[in-house]
């Protein structure tokens, strides 16, 4: 059969709505559906995890299965088949086939992960392709979104006597990268020959099967499995440090026979009984974390690992494969959001903020190497990890990491970036949080990214500094976060009527600092429209104190990045109003983002509007011009955001032509393949439906807006 072929030419024809192009072929027009989905994100990780070449894979190949007992052979259609690399098509060349399946409907159900036991059934149809191929197709992949399995064709049985007549098969933790005929399956899936960075979809996957494992098959409440896959999680981490700093074997790896271990019930029957001895070495791994982290106060006695040996020995499958390290630090955080996301959900109002809404203030602050960032309602720690993803891409970009890396080199550099995150974060990156749960979130997500734990305190930044939480002294103990010190904040607070702030003593710090438009009070019109204040009030929605709290936060000079309700914003209400005249007074204001429902229903789940305010503190000598001379008249970058590349039900929403059609993008993707056990540069070019999503584009116009109107803002840069 000959070559699909692969290329960035136009589709053929328009896209439909339920269409895309297929990423193995680059061009062919495929209806997108649930099983389709799964294979195109398999057919990406094939790539960029495995060092695959696409030219090397086929799309519904076709297979000859020999009769069975007196009936008519078949023909049935492979999902992918990969080849040997640069050869023909043929089945005498097949070496890999890949079963997807599409994803099953799970409802609210608790979602059990199987074993390689449990799914036999679905197994044995993998099985009968690799055995109707013939001995050289070695290797398989079945996955439905939830559950993946891979598996190997044995050459040879436990006498080392070659196997020629009945197949035999034996589960594998993971594949080999690229064509790496000479994958030893008996070495552990840890071994440096063998780990390889993650896809961002398969680490997801890999995350969400590891939870849904805990969750489902340990019986324990979402968020308790959430933290005991964490402990797991960082037992790694600290594994693959031992390994790059001190070359220290890997304790953090498996082997093929402890996936198949077993054991009689009570009832005779079998069931999967895990290792004894990888569980063990998880368990000193994260005694040994709890102690390197013991002087910053991170565990606890209560931080203990209990998950069973058949959990463990499942999680250490599933994450000993992967570089951690040198995994891109977007699929990291990626992948932890997806998990805290749908395990650790406030109930004092708190709502995640959407992943592009943090970007684009991100991307509009710009905050530079120098400059402390603080997030006072930091949740779980969206706006820290996106600084340091900030950051991260201009040191990149900085020293050209557009060309091809090898991966040893790609590790080194990794590890240089990580060390520059780490003293970063040490610096001048904070965050704090009431909830305490949540802060402990945003510390492990810093964890994940610069091996340290980075400064979030448990307080409420309302009362600070004198917050009665533990957090309050320790956030004193830094200069750089006392009131007014502040070089860049960023954050999305609490926000309702709902939950308003009465406490007494809060509410007079506010009264006594907040100045002639104090937003603690209550406010009115006189008959000529003049606001009057009125009588303190006793009590004040949140998002109004933490406008003002924000302001003092933030040196003179300093920038303010606040998600609000548009309520704040544009009612006419007097004490709406007072709130924007009190931003006004001390303040410039650099740039207003209307964001659509979309942007907070599709991440969080809340209907709500919502603006992003960008501000500048003003100096004492700004102010004091403006009451001298009048109030200064300057440009202000104002945008409403239509789109966000997703609707309300989170499907995707792409660019169309004036016609109805999805427009198309040509992408270009730079990969190391694995050619004959060579790592080989490829760029490969794809074309895929554009996501209708403004964001992006109201960065890139908010930059050339400062670019055009510098001159006439009336701050003065540095100050």
């Amino acid at each position: 059969m000959p070559k699909q072929g692969s290329g960035a030419a136009e589709p053929p024809r328009a896209l439909g709505d339920d269409e895309t192009i297929d990423y193995i072929t680059g061009r062919d027009v495929l209806k997108l559906t649930e099983a389709e989905k799964v294979r195109q994100h398999i057919a990406r990780a094939l790539v960029h995890q495995y060092g695959i070449n696409p030219d090397d894979m086929h799309r519904d190949f076709v297979i000859e299965v020999p009769a069975v007992e007196g009936g008519r052979k078949s023909r049935k259609k492979v999902s992918i088949a990969i080849f040997e690399p640069g050869q023909p098509h043929k089945p005498e060349h097949l070496r890999r086939i890949v079963v997807t399946k599409p994803r099953p409907r799970t409802g609210r159900t608790v979602t059990k992960i199987r074993t390689h036991e449990q799914a036999t059934k679905d197994l044995e149809e993998l099985q009968a392709l690799m055995t109707a191929v013939g001995p050289q197709c070695h290797l398989g992949l079945w996955t439905d979104d939830i559950d993946l399995y891979f598996v190997e064709r044995l050459k040879r049985d436990e006498e080392g006597r070659e196997i020629r007549f009945e197949p035999r098969f034996r589960p594998l933790p993971n594949w080999p990268r690229g064509d790496d005929s000479a994958f030893d399956a008996t070495r552990e899936a840890s071994s440096l020959a063998e780990i390889r960075r993650a896809d961002a979809y398969m680490l997801r996957f890999a995350f969400r099967r590891c939870h849904n494992y805990i969750h489902g098959n340990e019986g324990l409440p979402k968020d308790a499995a959430f933290w005991q896959f964490l402990y797991v999680l960082f037992a790694k981490l600290h594994d693959e440090r031992l390994v790059r700093e001190q070359g220290e074997d890997p304790r953090f790896r498996i082997e093929i026979a402890d996936l198949a271990r077993t054991e009689t019930t009570a009832t005779g029957g079998k069931r999967r009984a895990g290792s004894p001895e990888v569980a063990a070495r998880v368990k000193q791994l994260f005694s040994e974390v709890k102690a390197f982290y013991k002087d910053q106060g991170l565990f606890d006695h209560r931080d203990e690992l209990t998950l069973s040996d058949p959990a463990l020995t499942f999680i250490v499958g599933e994450l000993a494969p992967y570089d951690l390290g040198s995994t891109d630090i977007d699929a990291k955080g990626l992948a932890y959001q997806e998990l805290v996301g749908d395990n650790l959900r406030g109930d004092r109002g708190q709502y995640f903020t959407p992943s592009g809404a943090v970007k684009l203030v991100v991307d509009i602050l710009d905050p530079q190497e120098h400059e402390t960032v603080f997030d006072p309602c930091c949740g779980t720690g969206g706006f820290l990890r996106a600084t340091l993803t900030h950051l991260l891409r201009k040191w990149q970009n900085a020293e050209g990491n557009g060309t091809f890396t090898s991966a040893p080199e790609l590790a080194r550099k990794m590890a240089h970036y990580r060390r520059k995150l780490a003293a970063y974060a040490d610096e001048h990156l904070f965050g704090a949080d009431f909830d305490p749960f949540l802060r402990r979130a945003t510390v492990m997500s810093l964890m994940t990214l610069t091996d340290t734990a980075g400064h979030a305190f448990h307080m409420d930044s309302l009362a600070f500094p004198d917050s009665h939480l533990a957090g309050n002294d320790e956030a004193l103990a830094f200069p750089q976060l006392r009131l007014g010190n502040v070089d860049v904040i960023m954050t999305n607070p609490p926000f309702g009527s709902d939950i308003p702030v009465s406490e007494d003593m809060i509410l007079k710090s506010f009264r006594s600092s907040g100045g002639e438009y104090g937003v603690a009070y209550n406010w009115m019109k006189n008959e000529e429209g003049d606001l009057i204040r009125g009588q303190a009030l006793p009590s004040v929605p949140p998002e109004r104190l933490f406008v003002q709290r924000a302001i003092e936060w933030v040196r003179p000079g300093g920038r303010i990045g606040i998600v609000l309700p548009n309520s704040i914003l544009s009612n006419p209400g007097p004490v709406d109003e007072a709130v924007r005249r009190y931003i006004l007074d001390q303040c410039w204001v650099l740039a207003s983002i209307e964001l659509p429902v979309e942007t907070f229903i599709a991440e969080a789940n809340v209907n709500i509007l919502t603006t992003l305010l960008f501000l500048r503190r003003k100096t004492e000598q700004e102010r004091h011009e403006e009451m001298e001379y009048g109030a200064a008249d300057y440009p202000v970058f104002m945008a409403v955001a239509e789109k966000v590349g997703v609707d309300r039900r989170r499907n995707p929403v792409y660019v169309r032509t004036p016609d109805g059609e999805v427009v198309t993008k040509e992408t270009v993707e730079r990969e190391v393949l694995r050619v004959g056990g060579v790592e080989v540069p490829r760029t490969i070019a794809r074309r895929e439906p554009e996501i209708d999503d403004d964001l992006p584009k109201i960065a890139e116009e908010y930059r050339a807006f400062v670019e055009r109107y510098r001159h006439e803002f009336p701050w003065t840069e540095g100050a």
